[in-house]
């Protein structure tokens, strides 16, 4: 018994280490997500300088491999990824052709809803 004490404590020493994520069910609602930004021909806005779809897209998932830890859902994804500047503190904004300006929180967040009614079994 005392031989396995120690192999018990490294394993509850590791338990909190262990990354969270979105949950695998909700993983290709991240990937539309991510899709979406990039083929969306909208410029997001950041600490106030615009970035292309393409770019807005890779800042997003930098900030997911970053943040993964706290992300727990497909809503957590948008808030640390895409909703404001980790730095600042300001919110990103988008601009899509032909509308008005809007945070990216509402829009991705609209277009998460889409995608769930479409996707709904």
């Amino acid at each position: 018994m005392p031989r396995r004490l120690p192999a018990l404590l490294v394993l509850l020493c590791l338990a909190p280490v262990v990354a969270a994520d979105v949950p695998p069910e909700q993983r290709p609602e991240v990937a539309h997500l991510l899709d979406f930004v990039e083929r969306s021909g909208c410029t997001i806005h950041r600490n106030g300088d615009d970035h292309p779809a393409t770019r807005a897209r890779e800042h997003i998932l930098k900030k997911y491999d970053y943040f993964r830890d706290r992300i727990r859902s497909t809503e957590d994804f948008i808030e640390y990824s895409a909703a404001r500047s980790a730095l600042s503190g300001r919110d990103y904004t988008v601009t899509c052709p032909g509308k008005a300006t809007i945070p990216t929180r509402t829009w991705l967040r609209e277009e998460l809803q889409r995608y769930r009614q479409a996707n709904r079994p």
